[in-house]
């Protein structure tokens, strides 16, 4: 603080804090005053945050063959500063129910703890990864869309993935434009190298088929050059209507052409020859060029 002395100095004396008669108060000059506008109170999730009468939620269903009867993971939310642009919506509590009762005091100690884990606030999206690692040792399964479950706690931590991701509170990562570009390329070569393949084992039946029509109506003729002369020229006439029909195989080949084009109506999202990938456990690792690549995820041995 800074002051202005316009007269001599006759005197001077130590002002000390309680004694304020002998330190001059300044007012600020008006056009130094900023008004602080007032902050809104933003509520962050943390345990002191009490269950309101109602939360909003969702219910999974996991159908795994280790388990007789289905599970159903419901999980609530609470909607923190409603009506406000610093909404949140964070998770807050979760049940699981079953019929079956084998495993019941594992579920309840299991969704005691990640009940906790929510209330507590911060960032719970370590639960997924950490659920998603529990092996079970007689092995795990495939669940519908052929993604490898290696135990149903893993399952359990997928379901809470993919409900942290539709109350944004997890995102997917997002693949490059060439990675995506890379994937493109990858896939539509090896459809084409399996087109191919398919049309030449499609043409080579074909063949096949002709062959032995050919060799039937042959085998016939030999037979019948001992008989009346009737039967000669009917086998005769025969033989020849086979071959012409051999030589002329524009009817297989439009059968064959039908057929290729119900399989390419009908194919899977994935190729039918990929193999599960390590890193998102989908069935979409090919291998193209002596690499192998996911067309999921984009991961690739390579690099």
């Amino acid at each position: 603080m800074t002051i202005k002395i316009s007269k001599k100095i006759k005197g001077y004396s130590v002002g000390k804090p309680e004694d304020k008669s002998l330190i001059p108060a300044l007012a600020p000059d008006p056009p130094d005053v900023i008004e602080v506008p007032a902050k809104a109170e933003v509520i962050q999730m943390h345990e002191k945050v009490e269950r309101p009468d109602t939360l909003v939620g969702a219910t999974y269903k996991i159908k795994s063959p280790l388990f007789e009867h289905a599970l159903y993971v419901t999980i609530n939310d609470i909607v923190l500063n409603m009506g406000t642009e610093y909404e949140l919506r964070r998770p807050f509590e979760i049940f699981i129910n079953s019929k079956n009762m084998d495993h019941f005091q594992w579920i309840v100690a299991l969704t005691r703890i990640m009940s906790a884990v929510f209330r507590k606030g911060g960032d719970v999206t370590f639960l997924v990864e950490e659920l998603k690692a529990v092996f079970d040792p007689r092995g795990g399964y495939f669940k519908a869309g052929g993604v490898y479950m290696p135990s149903i706690v893993a399952e359990l931590g997928a379901i809470i993935e993919q409900h942290l991701k539709s109350i944004g509170l997890l995102h997917d990562p997002e693949l490059d434009p060439e990675q995506r570009k890379l994937i493109a390329e990858k896939r539509a070569a090896y459809e084409a190298r399996v087109s191919r393949d398919s049309s030449k084992k499609k043409s080579e039946r074909n063949l096949d088929k002709i062959n032995a029509a050919i060799s039937n109506t042959l085998s016939g003729d030999l037979a019948g050059v001992l008989g009346e002369s009737a039967r000669k020229s009917s086998s005769a006439t025969s033989s020849s209507s086979a071959l012409s029909l051999g030589s002329s195989p524009s009817p297989l080949t439009g059968e064959g052409r039908g057929e290729g084009e119900a399989d390419a109506s009908t194919s899977p999202a994935f190729p039918p020859g990929a193999t599960m990938c390590n890193k998102c456990n989908t069935n979409a690792m090919i291998l193209m060029d002596g690499c192998a690549t996911c067309l999921n995820c984009g991961y690739s041995k390579c690099g």
